[in-house]
């Protein structure tokens, strides 16, 4: 408990100081460009024609309001979750100079970037919401569960960032899994397509595995169902990935407290 005391006050004291350095971040990605902040928009929507022309035109998927289908998984996938993980491994490494002077409780530089990657990807779901009004998508009280599964997708990759980033300290080789183990979980999490639809008949067993037992594919999936299709998600399986989450992010927090002082002597 007084690790998560500790968490509750530090989290306080450097809230400030964690929004300062999102903000430096952000305008430090767009200085010198000359569309500026613009490029937060144009790049998601880049990326999704060209998914959608790949999937849609190509693989011929077929899934009703397609485009907005494949923008849910890329918010979810490619603006916040995989870049969270990516960066999460060399977060001390890279923090090196800061942390020989002072000290900053290393969650902190997690809750930065996780500001900064999650601004990005709410201007992915303001592009969402752009295209369910282009499709008209009825909407019902179940879009009220969406803010609820994206506080779970936060506080799960807030637990995988903190496990990465003490195991990113002491394994030179992490990044390189990291990349690796996060390009086999892109094409298991059905972001391209409906898991149910393209192995839910041949397939049940594999469909229910990778839509229920892998998180991100069940986090996008229920994302879907209340924007997009009107349909309540399953909470059962919700919350135990609301357990799981907090169980992880707690023991990430207590390990980093743990052994946040041979960090620097390491890097």
């Amino acid at each position: 408990m007084k690790y998560l005391s500790r968490f509750k006050n530090d989290l306080v004291n450097y809230w400030d100081y964690a929004k300062y350095a999102a903000r430096a971040e952000l305008k430090a990605e767009v200085a010198g460009s000359y569309l500026n902040g613009v490029w937060w928009v144009l790049e998601p929507i880049c990326l999704m024609f060209i998914y959608a022309f790949i999937f849609g035109f190509i693989f011929n998927a077929r899934e009703q309001y397609f485009t907005a289908f494949i923008f849910v998984g890329l918010s979810v996938w490619t603006s916040f979750f995989q870049q969270n993980l990516k960066q999460s491994v060399k977060m001390v490494k890279k923090q090196k100079a800061i942390l020989s002077k002072v000290y900053v409780p290393k969650f902190v530089f997690i809750i930065s970037k996780m500001c900064v990657n999650g601004f990005k990807m709410c201007i992915s779901f303001l592009i969402v919401i752009g295209l369910m009004i282009f499709y008209r998508v009825p909407l019902t009280w179940n879009v009220l569960f969406a803010p609820i599964i994206l506080l779970a997708v936060i506080i799960f990759t807030f637990g995988c960032m903190t496990i990465l980033l003490h195991f990113g300290v002491y394994v030179q080789d992490l990044t390189n899994v990291v990349n690796i183990a996060l390009r086999l979980v892109f094409y298991m999490t059905g972001i391209m397509f409906s898991i149910e639809h393209r192995l839910g008949d041949s397939h049940p067993e594999l469909a229910f595995l990778l839509g229920k037992c892998n998180p991100l594919a069940f986090f996008i999936t229920s994302l879907r169902e209340c924007l997009l299709y009107s349909t309540t998600p399953n909470l059962a399986v919700l919350g135990i990935w609301y357990v799981i989450a907090i169980v992880l992010s707690v023991i990430g927090i207590i390990t980093i407290y743990k052994n946040e002082n041979s960090y620097i002597k390491v890097v």
